[in-house]
């Protein structure tokens, strides 16, 4: 466990084709039910705002939650980038966080730089530090967790408790009813 952030709870993967590989660890690997998002908010990247087509999948396995992500389009953002790096796989980890502002603020203070962010429904912001260690899939993300968001999370986990196989991909639910 990181003495920092505290433990990892999701790691991601960006993926060349979602839909396959949403099948792959549904149907091979036995994970899911996959919640899926065909447009994921991005809000900026280095300081500018962006609209990037990205598509995101989330499922649990255990208490870790797995992400897929795909990017749709051209536009910029560090799933781009990875890609394009020639990179595949886990592109990054993300810590949860119950106090966001204050978490953010002490990764700030001990040099941490945000690099791209988003927010998903009220209390669902993330944000993503630049990488300087030069290894592929080493970004962090520092997600809050907290009102819809965290229902979401809860509702993805326990799905996947006694998950029998049935109804592998279903759409992510409407925040604003959780």
């Amino acid at each position: 466990m990181s003495r920092f952030f505290g433990e990892i709870r999701q790691v991601a993967y960006i993926v060349p084709d979602i839909e396959a590989a949403m099948a792959h660890w549904s149907s091979v690997m036995g994970i899911g039910p996959w919640y899926y998002n065909p447009r994921m908010p991005i809000k900026h990247y280095r300081g500018a705002h962006y609209e990037p087509h990205n598509s995101v999948a989330l499922a649990n396995a255990g208490g870790l939650q797995i992400e897929l992500l795909q990017t749709r389009n051209d536009v910029p953002s560090m799933y781009r980038d990875f890609v394009q790096a020639g990179f595949r796989g886990v592109q990054h980890v993300a810590y949860w966080s119950e106090a966001f502002d204050a978490d953010l603020a002490r990764a700030q203070a001990a040099g941490f730089v945000v690099c791209m962010g988003g927010e998903v429904g009220e209390n669902g912001r993330f944000v993503y530090f630049e990488d300087h260690s030069g290894l592929p899939g080493t970004t962090i993300e520092l997600s809050e967790v907290a009102g819809p968001k965290s229902r979401l999370f809860k509702l993805i986990r326990d799905a996947a408790v006694d998950w029998d196989g049935q109804d592998p991909v279903r759409p992510f639910p409407d925040l604003t009813t959780l």
